[in-house]
């Protein structure tokens, strides 16, 4: 692992990773921790303000220029924010099922799944991590998506079983 690949990209890049890797951790402890308490209220309202600066910074991200200057992945951090608006305001009615659907969304795609792509080959992350290594990141990648996969089928199953 060497910092110097992300040390030497453009501050927006610097600023989007500051974010986003305490917004990692943060929302792997929130999803496990109890729910409702004013400690969870607090790191919540935490973890939105790192999404929301994730989000912002991503629009001066210009690796991938699709459509002048962005890229599908762009759509990802307008999904965000809304999301983020979305979990407040559905918090502050009380309608926690929402709640909690919204803030997974944004944790596994917003976090999980964007994340899975910053490890593929030639991407700042994957240089980072892996340091140019070309296996490795593609066998982390399958194992995150197998995992996202295994989550998901969990999750059909589960609700046909209710429903």
């Amino acid at each position: 692992m060497t910092l110097e690949p992300l040390l030497d990209a453009p501050i927006a890049t610097q600023i989007h990773v500051a974010a986003v890797v305490p917004a990692a951790l943060l929302g792997a402890y929130l999803l496990l921790m109890p729910k409702g308490t004013p400690l969870h209220r607090l790191l919540g309202k935490i973890w939105l303000i790192l999404m929301v600066v994730t989000a912002l910074s991503s629009f001066f991200i210009h690796q991938i220029n699709l459509f002048y200057g962005f890229s599908p992945i762009h759509l990802l951090s307008v999904f965000v924010l809304f999301g983020c608006w979305g979990a407040i305001a559905n918090a502050r009615k009380h309608d926690i099922a929402a709640h909690k659907r919204i803030v997974r969304s944004l944790y596994f795609g917003g976090i999980v799944g964007a994340g899975v792509f910053t490890l593929l080959p030639g991407r700042i992350m994957n240089k980072v991590v892996f340091h140019g290594d070309e296996i490795a990141p593609i066998l982390v990648v399958a194992g995150i998506a197998s995992w996202l996969l295994w989550l998901m089928s969990k999750e059909i199953w589960r609700r046909r079983r209710l429903g």
